[in-house]
């Protein structure tokens, strides 16, 4: 029984990451390639090598993946685990069947800039879902990686440092202002996948001492069916002994909670601090 509940969560993890990348697929074959420009990824660098080699994007980002793989793991062992390598695999092949499916395609926008903008958009929802499976779509997280080890450079600076190299390549075949929209449309990226990958996450730390202690129990547990902790706590002033609650909730919870206490208890002492809820993921397949 326990071997087949494994196999179903191995079968819905394939799907779910199946399902990013071709999300992620689409958003370059759509949108990055009518734009002409390289927005920090193996694609975008894929799209200006494309006009030096007579090869299509997908066949270029297969080539630039399996490569990058290579050497990752010839320089950091096995660390980057089967989920990489079979998003860095899937993604050059969903470019591949949108290449011979919609074969032709110019734009959909008609407009350079949208096209970067839906581009940016559209990524970070695939590039987000990745992130919260504890997996990657290959390509510059690899490099990333390799600058991280060598160069003991921060993986996010490592990031945006490469990103920017391949935003600046658009130089060796397009305009000035294609290479604008590569710089731009690279650090505009990072700011929207921040937000898909952290802002949905972020929570609230709420602390309360109240004379009501146990009605603003109460209402977590029952009302917001949330958790809480209790602590002692003393007043330096006075050396009163008083009990601290704390409790974490999403927007909607807070909102809720504090409404309750404004009406039950409008002297409580509260502090909030954001903290972003990191789930535990299974390591499955990895």
């Amino acid at each position: 029984m326990k071997k087949k509940i494994n196999n179903i969560e191995i079968v819905r993890e394939i799907v779910i990451l199946t399902v990013a990348v071709a999300i992620i697929a689409a958003a370059v074959y759509f949108f990055l390639v009518p734009s002409h420009t390289s927005v920090s990824s193996i694609s975008g660098l894929s799209i200006v090598l494309s006009n030096f080699v007579p090869l299509p994007v997908s066949a270029i980002t297969m080539i630039l993946n399996v490569v990058l793989l290579l050497i990752g793991f010839l320089t950091c062992g096995r660390e980057f685990g089967a989920k990489t390598v079979y998003t860095s695999i899937l993604l050059p092949v969903f470019i591949g069947i949108f290449e011979k499916i919609f074969d032709g395609y110019v734009s959909l926008t008609g407009s350079q800039e949208l096209d970067v903008i839906c581009y940016i958009l559209v990524v970070s929802v695939g590039l987000s879902i990745l992130f919260n499976r504890n997996a990657s779509s290959g390509g510059l997280d690899i490099v990333a990686k390799i600058m991280n080890k060598y160069l003991h450079m921060e993986l996010g600076k490592a990031m945006s440092l490469s990103g920017m190299c391949v935003a600046l390549s658009a130089a060796l075949v397009y305009d000035k202002k294609t290479v604008v929209l590569s710089i731009l449309g690279t650090y505009f990226n990072g700011i929207v996948l921040d937000h898909f990958i952290f802002d949905h996450n972020i929570k609230r730390r709420v602390c309360i001492i109240t004379e009501k202690e146990e009605a603003v129990r109460q209402f977590i547990i029952h009302d917001l069916h949330s958790g809480a902790t209790i602590y002692e706590a003393i007043g330096a002033y006075n050396m009163q002994k008083h009990n601290e609650i704390i409790t974490i909730v999403d927007k909607s919870e807070y909102q809720q909670l504090m409404a309750y206490i404004n009406r039950e208890d409008p002297k409580a002492f509260i502090t909030v601090y954001n903290v972003s809820d990191m789930q535990y993921q299974p390591k499955i397949w990895k």
